[in-house]
């Protein structure tokens, strides 16, 4: 799955930008992680790429499979994205934090190839089956707990997963960013283009349309995770 688009010397510069700070602050150190990270882009930093492909690939790939809904599309989609940042990574100004960027070319190219099947926009994305007789599999592992594996086991999760499933896309997008990618409503809004308070009513919205799938602890403690907001 990981690209070798970047098989160059030692990754020792490009983990300095990911070493924890302990004097900063979440919010400071993560600001100057995302200036460190575009400042590699655009200096074509030797490793960067490829560590940054190890360090957000688990949740890239699980974004794009939600918003297609077809593994086999999203892995493609996959080796898109990666491209994109690496021909377009001086682009990356360090503002934002870099998975908000990531996700926002990832969604971009989604919509991109559905216009090539004549469709206008994410909204026109079609819910249902997947062109690909494949299983569909969600489970993908990198070893750290997202807010919804927080507040249910196994069988929930499939149950969660499945309930995704059957919700229109952008209702969807707005749950998978905000409870698996812990994206703030600030940083959904930017992914998606969308008004603050477009994204808030998503958010609501799609609580209530998967409230009734879901057994009564896992939504109260989905319903706690978006209270905490």
């Amino acid at each position: 799955m990981i690209l070798r688009l970047c098989k160059v010397m030692t990754f020792a510069s490009a983990k300095t930008i990911f070493a924890p700070a302990a004097a900063q602050s979440e919010e400071e150190r993560a600001r100057q992680e995302s200036l460190a990270v575009a400042h590699g882009l655009k200096r074509q930093e030797a490793g960067l790429l490829e560590e940054l492909i190890v360090r957000y690939q688990h949740r890239l790939m699980r974004y794009l499979l939600y918003l297609t809904g077809n593994r086999e599309l999203a892995e493609d989609l996959f080796q898109e994205v990666w491209m994109r940042v690496l021909v377009r990574g001086a682009q990356f100004n360090g503002r934002a934090r870099f998975e908000t960027w990531l996700f926002t070319i990832a969604r971009n190219l989604v919509i991109d190839q559905r216009r090539r099947r004549t469709m206008c926009s994410l909204d026109e994305l079609v819910d249902g089956g997947s062109d690909d007789d494949r299983p569909m599999s969600f489970e993908v592992a990198d070893g750290e707990p997202t807010p919804f594996d927080q507040v249910a086991n196994l069988q929930d999760r499939e149950r969660i997963a499945a309930a995704l499933l059957a919700m229109d896309t952008l209702h969807r997008e707005v749950l998978v960013l905000r409870f698996y990618e812990e994206l703030s409503l600030e940083e959904i809004a930017k992914v998606t283009h969308a008004p603050l308070s477009t994204v808030k009513s998503r958010l609501y919205r799609g609580l209530a349309m998967i409230r009734p799938r879901l057994k009564a602890p896992v939504f109260e403690g989905l319903n706690r995770l978006r209270e905490a907001v």
